[in-house]
């Protein structure tokens, strides 16, 4: 029996993926919302997670609660190819399954039990946007100074919280907006969390 656990914000999505999983006999499946405690391995072992990849933590991360791995933990990260963020963020995050939300079920089933026994799963689908993942144009500060403003923060609370000048900060979220082709701050921010960055 490989034990699974699907981890997913939306409940009725959740049910879903677990009913799939629970029609391969060989799986033992169970669920849980991404802002739980992970239970603790005596108690409830699991070889294999199934998490969808906008529960996963982005780094800078601190308005939400989403799943955290624990070393050691094999995952299965579902995502779309048009999420080149969240697909890098799940393979350096060590995900050995990578599967594509519109790929066939069956395809999830096979996933799950290739990562059960160590083996890495690329979901075809996938591959050229994981390669452009690998293309992040913004720096570390650039995206820190975008993800504070995406959470509302002004320009001076980005400057206090990254010690940094107010014109440091502009100059920042110039530089940003110009290498996403983003119009103004909101376009940068809309640019960046569709394609998984912050």
């Amino acid at each position: 029996m490989v034990r699974t656990v699907v981890v997913h914000d939306e409940e009725l999505l959740r049910s879903a993926l677990v009913e799939l999983l629970r029609s391969d006999v060989a799986l033992e499946v169970s669920s849980m919302s991404p802002g739980a405690d992970l239970p603790d391995p005596d108690v409830l072992p699991t070889d294999v997670w199934v998490v969808d990849g906008d529960c996963l933590r982005c780094p800078g991360q601190t308005h939400d609660a989403p799943f955290r791995a624990r070393h050691g933990d094999r995952l299965v990260v579902l995502t779309s190819a048009k999420r080149p963020g969240v697909l890098r963020r799940a393979f350096d995050g060590g995900a050995l399954g990578l599967v594509d939300k519109n790929a066939p079920g069956r395809r999830l089933i096979t996933a799950v039990h290739a990562v059960a026994k160590g083996e890495r799963f690329l979901d075809e689908t996938l591959t050229v946007a994981l390669l452009e993942g690998a293309e992040m144009p913004l720096t570390t500060r650039e995206l820190s100074v975008l993800s504070l403003a995406s959470q509302g923060a002004p320009m001076a609370e980005i400057a206090a919280r990254l010690h940094l000048s107010r014109g440091t900060v502009r100059n920042y979220m110039a530089t940003a907006i110009r290498k996403v082709g983003a119009r103004n701050r909101v376009d940068a921010i809309r640019i960046l969390q569709s394609a998984g960055w912050t």
